[in-house]
């Protein structure tokens, strides 16, 4: 077995969390906040728009059973990466469309697949998604971990 990381920030960090959940080979998630200049931020301190943070799911997985590519195309089927700075109605900086790469492998490939996406015309609008170097998570308070799910939910969608 071989275990790897990976980020991403794809709006509120609950439905993606749920998200990458079901994928098979994915062995834990946790919600936090990557991609600011505040120290340990808290989740008002990122809501107010100004620590520079993004909501971020991380991924640890098995990479002999879910390869790096196909959590890729998990990230980018679960919203819409041409919109920026919001997913639906939220909206601000911390919900960005953002890849955090944790080593050189998973820069090129996020960049090839970003590329590729943008050149297949499944979208109108150019795709915003930014890819980024991981710097610290800072781990979200305890309840916003496996928040839908311990409240019985698939998803944040009414």
């Amino acid at each position: 077995m071989v275990i790897g990381k990976a980020t991403f920030a794809a709006g509120c960090f609950w439905g993606v969390e749920a998200t990458f959940q079901s994928v098979e080979g994915v062995l834990e998630t946790e919600v936090g906040y990557m991609g600011g200049h505040t120290e340990s931020p808290t989740y008002r301190e990122v809501c107010t728009d100004r620590t520079g943070h993004a909501e971020v799911v991380q991924v640890t997985f098995d990479d002999s059973q879910v390869s790096y590519a196909r959590l890729l195309e998990v990230f980018f089927r679960s919203h819409d990466p041409t919109q920026r700075n919001r997913q639906g109605p939220d909206v601000g900086t911390q919900y960005r469309s953002a890849i955090f790469y944790h080593d050189q492998r998973q820069r090129e490939e996020a960049e090839a697949y970003r590329k590729e996406l943008g050149a297949s015309g499944r979208y109108r609008r150019p795709i915003v998604t930014s890819i980024e170097p991981a710097g610290t998570f800072w781990r979200a308070e305890e309840y916003h971990q496996k928040y839908l799910q311990r409240k019985g939910l698939t998803s944040c969608r009414l």
